[in-house]
Order: structure tokens, then C-alpha cells, then sequence
């Protein structure tokens, strides 16, 4: 059977620059992976070059039939010091953007990827009341300059994960400097060291990943609202949304109430955020259960993901539907993806994925792209570079780049915005 997805779909892939470029030192993230005790297996440093080489990578998506690049602008980059904006940093993003158009592939933009830039701690980082003031700034900046090369942009990525961890953490009896107030924990040795990196104290460390209670769930509702309404002043075709990181969170008897809490947690205390957005950017990679005692671990049976997520692609149509009944913006998937070495794994998460949001757009939900999870094996964070959910691998002894099957999949099915599902 042969779905037709619409003709002005987007299909593409995504990167992170901090995941991907290399050498952004100028960072928070680079200075927690700098310190003693760091729980980052690995320190990113060049990651896989994509800084110097991003117009081989660019022309390699190309080549492959992908229609649309996901990346992020580092606003550590842009803004190396408070108030003084890099002409180079800026200059190299422009030349980013035109090298897409050069190939016939739609830009789509991401203002922040977790990484922020180091000084912002010196001010008392994502709980000061004057990041969305600062955010905002960094934003205008950069559309001034950009602004007309950049159709869709998201001013943050996974604005919900700070929550998550939270809970996370929490639900197995550790509960990190994540989302308590301030005044009430004191970092470990590691982030007093990192704190130390980024020119400020441990009570000044307050990093994106921490945006998780009442107040500084505040300043992050405010932080997107300015950034919008600075991007709409100065480019009001710009197609402007934020992403979410959603679980397909289902109950077993039992679990109903927990259930609905998390959904409520993970989602739904969001919604003022996004209500004069252009569309929302959804993120999928498995589901989470829920019983009378919490979460239900997945069977031993269970296929598992480098990630330790149990492989389900049904997931991402079950949250699409449970998205769609609370907003009326059209959906993009900006993420979905696969931890894997078996890339034939990556190719069926792929097919059942989309066969999902086929029956999705049968139903009359307004779902407009697909971009998936990630162009290349890059830098996962914590894990460092164990983990493999690249559509194309990277031996980063040489930087050379190898095609894997699920690219030419996924690139086919861009050229003719249809999935052959047999």
C-alpha cells in the first residue's frame, strides 16, 4: 500500500549546534563537561566538525532528497560577552542559511538547544528575571541580520524537559538541583566547579535544565513570548513555535490518575505559552506506562533502544492525536528518532512512524513536516558519543561521513512524499 503525504510537506532531519559543531566553549554546557566529577562521559570538543564542514553535510542532505534542515544558532556564539555581538558568528550563520537555499533546502532554525552562553550565570542564569529580556535581544539581533533567509524557527527546543528530569530523578529517590527552589540545595562539587568556569557561584547557577518550578516556569513562559513578538516585529512572515518533548503516556488499570498528572505536567501547563504560536514542534521517541505504584518498566521481552527506551514508533501518532485535541495551530514533528546500531531498526521506526501520521492526516489533523532525529551520529549530552541516531555515521578519527540505508529510506520518501508500506 502506497501513502501520499501532502505535496508541500516538510521532510527533513535535525541537529543541535553544540551536539555537532565543535569547540563551543563559550558555553555553559562546555563547562560542565570541562570539570572534575562531570557526569559527562565524554567532553564534546570538535564534535563531528559540522562548524567547518556544514557545506559537505548540507550537500550530502541534498543528495539524499531531504528537503529541510533543522539546526540550532548558538547564542553562545552570537553573543560571546553581554550586549557584544560576534559580526563572524554571524556572518558564518548567514553563509549556513544560503548554502541550504543553495541546495534547495528549506532552513528551519532553532534559537536555543539547551546550551546557553556562560556569562548568563553571572547574572543568575535562567532564573534571572532578565533572561527574557536578554533572550529577546539576542533574537532581534539575529533576525535583524537573518531574519529574511529563516521561514520557521523555534526560539527553544524541549521547553518541557526540565520537568521531566525532575520527575525523573525524583521517582528514583535522587533529587538533583532541578526545579526546587534556589535557596534549598546546594550543587555538587562538579557544578560549584563549572559554576567557577562560567565566571560566577554556585547560587548563580541556574541552567536551562533547572527551568522546572512555579517561578522560573514563569520566566520561561515570558522568555518565549518576547522572543516571538521581537522575530514577528522584524519578520512577520516567520512561522514562529516552540518544541516539546512528549512520552506516548499511557495507564494500566490503576494508573489513570498518575497518568493524567504527567500529561498535565508534560503538556497541558504549557498551553498559555503557545496560544499565539504558529504551530508546535513535536518530539516523540517512545511511551511511558502507568500503573497504580507509577511507572511500569517495559516487558524483559521488550525491545530496548541504546537509551534504554522500549522500541515504539506507534507512540508518536498516539501523542499527535493527544496533542491535536487541545490546540488548533498545525503540528510538526521536529523530532523522532531512534538510538540504534542495527540501522534496519531505525528504517521500521521510521516506516511505522510515519504510517502513523498517515493515518493522522486521514483523520483531518493538521500535521505539516516531518524532521527526524538526527542527521548524524553526534554528541548525546551525557552519554558522549556511545549513542547512534544518525541517519549518517561519522568516524570522527578522520571526520568522514557514511551514508547509512535509513538516509537513502528517509530520502526517498522526501523526493516523492509518499511511504511505500509493505
Amino acid at each position: 500500500m502506497t501513502y501520499d503525504f501532502p505535496k508541500r510537506f516538510l521532510w527533513g532531519s535535525a541537529t543541535a549546534g553544540h551536539q555537532v559543531e565543535g569547540n563551543n566553549d563559550n558555553s555553559d554546557f562546555w563547562a560542565e563537561e570541562q570539570v572534575e566529577g562531570s557526569p559527562y562521559n565524554e567532553k564534546s570538543g570538535e564534535a563531528i566538525d559540522h562548524y567547518t564542514l556544514y557545506k559537505e553535510d548540507i550537500a550530502l542532505m541534498a543528495s539524499l532528497g531531504l528537503k529541510v534542515f533543522r539546526f540550532s544558532i548558538e547564542w553562545a556564539r552570537i553573543e560571546p560577552e553581554p550586549g557584544r555581538y560576534s559580526q563572524t558568528a554571524i556572518n558564518h550563520y548567514r553563509d549556513v542559511l544560503k548554502t541550504c537555499y543553495e541546495h534547495n533546502i528549506t532552513p528551519f532554525v532553532a534559537m536555543h538547544h539547551f546550551a546557553s552562553p556562560k556569562w548568563l550565570m553571572q547574572f543568575g542564569g535562567w532564573a534571572s528575571p532578565d533572561v527574557p529580556d536578554r533572550f529577546a535581544k539576542y533574537c532581534e539581533v539575529v533576525f535583524r541580520e537573518l531574519g529574511e533567509l529563516i521561514p520557521y524557527v523555534l526560539t527553544m527546543n524541549e521547553v518541557n524537559l526540565p520537568v521531566m528530569l525532575r520527575e525523573l530523578f525524583t521517582s528514583i529517590g535522587f533529587i538533583p538541583p532541578v526545579g526546587i527552589g534556589r535557596d534549598a540545595w546546594t550543587a555538587p562539587g562538579w557544578r560549584e566547579e563549572a559554576a567557577k568556569l562560567c565566571g560566577a557561584t554556585s547560587d548563580q547557577y541556574f541552567t536551562f535544565h533547572m527551568l522546572s518550578d512555579e517561578r522560573s516556569l514563569h520566566i520561561l513562559r515570558q522568555t518565549h513570548q518576547k522572543a516571538r513578538q521581537a522575530i514577528k516585529s522584524i519578520q512577520p512572515n516567520t512561522l514562529v513555535g516552540l518544541s516539546m518533548a512528549l512520552s506516548d503516556v499511557q495507564c494500566i488499570q490503576g494508573g489513570e490518575k498518575i497518568a493524567a498528572a504527567k500529561w498535565q505536567s508534560y503538556f497541558s501547563q504549557y498551553l498559555p505559552m503557545i496560544e499565539e504560536d504558529d504551530f508546535f514542534g513535536l518530539q516523540n521517541y517512545t511511551r511511558e506506562v502507568y500503573g497504580p505504584n507509577g511507572q511500569v518498566q517495559p516487558d524483559k521481552e521488550a525491545e530496548v533502544t541504546q537509551m534504554g527506551y522500549e522500541f515504539y514508533p506507534e507512540g508518536l501518532s498516539n501523542v499527535v492525536r493527544k496533542v491535536a485535541q487541545s490546540i488548533s495551530i498545525p503540528i510538526i514533528i521536529t523530532e523522532h528518532g531512534i538510538a540504534t546500531e542495527n540501522d534496519s531498526r531505525r528504517v521500521e521506526f521510521i516506516r511505522k512512524g510515519l504510517a502513523g501520521l498517515q493515518s493522522c492526516l486521514e483523520d483531518g489533523i493538521d500535521i505539516r513536516g516531518y524532521l527526524h532525529w538526527s542527521t548524524f551520529d553526534n554528541y548525546e549530552w551525557n552519554s558522549g558519543y556511545t549513542k547512534q541516531f544518525g541517519l549518517i555515521e561519522v568516524d570522527r578519527t578522520t571526520q568522514k561521513r557514511k551514508v547509512k540505508e535509513s538516509a537513502r529510506f528517509l530520502g526517498q520518501i522526501a523526493k516523492s512524499s509518499s511511504l511505500v508500506n509493505n
